[in-house]
């Protein structure tokens, strides 16, 4: 089974703290590295896992806040001094062109351009905003204090894998694999109708990561993150700073666990947290006692789905 991993560059919430840099992740797949959020430290913490600058393919921005993007004009001029020839894909909501286009304008005038795509997308519904032969990417309405959206990514699997050995002994054409791989059953010249279920075998469930970063609990979340393998979700508070969690529209550990509990989710990943905790060891605490199967991120951290 081909590798997906996610790295985390970046844990903490606004706030710089010396134990976490802002939010940032790579999800690598296939080789191909799809960038969430570009907060400061991105790039020296791409260089700590090397991870290649030359494989980013896109890049997902959750919302405008500085914590989630402030990386992004130094690592948009890195990719042009190191020669980038590549179109470079930027997904976010309504402003992110702006931002982007006033970097180029401002700190890559100097530089050897290359081509970048910005995609500006709803926060208020579910799209489906990235699509290639591996992958699909759609966004997660969540509820901050600004628009902002998180990510559903779903690997592609075929449905259907043709038995080779089947097909070779009924000495069927190669033109008749693509219906077969449809789930359509082969009749043979002498009228014998061979059933699919004896030609193909079933694919692999595909694997689906959801990143879901400052939000306030939105119990609507968990339809659409139904059975992922792996949940990010925010906890920047514990339960008895609620009521400011609430107010600051951020989540508080138990909460993440709750979404992870009603969404049956296979994993989840806390982050985000706030610099009023040096302890991070306490969201596990509190997610675990709720969902057990929970993980703290931590910068540097690596895990295979």
């Amino acid at each position: 089974m081909e590798s997906i991993a996610l790295h985390i560059l970046g844990c903490g919430s606004a706030l710089p703290t010396v134990e976490h840099w802002p939010t940032s992740q790579a999800l690598v797949v296939r080789g191909k590295v799809f960038l969430i959020d570009c907060g400061e430290g991105c790039q020296l913490m791409l260089r700590k896992q090397r991870i290649s600058f030359s494989r980013i393919v896109a890049l997902f921005v959750s919302h405008l806040h500085g914590d989630h993007l402030f990386g992004l004009p130094g690592l948009l001029g890195t990719l042009a001094l190191l020669g980038r020839t590549g179109t470079l894909k930027i997904y976010g909501p309504q402003g992110i062109a702006e931002f982007v286009d006033f970097i180029q304008s401002h700190f890559m005038s100097y530089t050897d351009a290359y081509p970048i795509e910005v995609y500006e997308h709803s926060t208020t519904e579910s799209q489906t905003v990235f699509e290639d032969p591996s992958l699909k990417v759609s966004t997660l309405p969540l509820v901050h204090r600004i628009p902002t959206a998180g990510y559903l990514f779903e690997e592609k699997c075929a449905a259907l894998h043709l038995d080779k050995a089947a097909t070779d002994f009924y000495k069927i054409p190669l033109a008749d694999y693509p219906e077969i791989l449809l789930g359509a059953p082969y009749a043979l010249p002498d009228g014998r109708v061979i059933p699919n279920s004896h030609l193909t075998r079933k694919g692999r469930t595909p694997r689906k990561y959801a990143f879901c970063t400052d939000t306030k609990y939105n119990p609507q979340l968990s339809s659409l993150v139904k059975g992922v393998d792996l949940l990010y979700h925010e906890s920047t508070y514990l339960e008895v700073d609620r009521e400011r969690a609430e107010s600051h529209f951020h989540s508080t550990a138990a909460e993440a666990a709750k979404i992870a509990q009603e969404a049956g989710a296979k994993r989840l990943l806390l982050g985000h947290y706030s610099s009023r905790y040096s302890d991070t060891s306490l969201f596990l605490k509190e997610a675990q006692a709720i969902f057990p199967n929970t993980l703290a991120s931590y910068e540097g951290m690596t895990l295979e789905l």
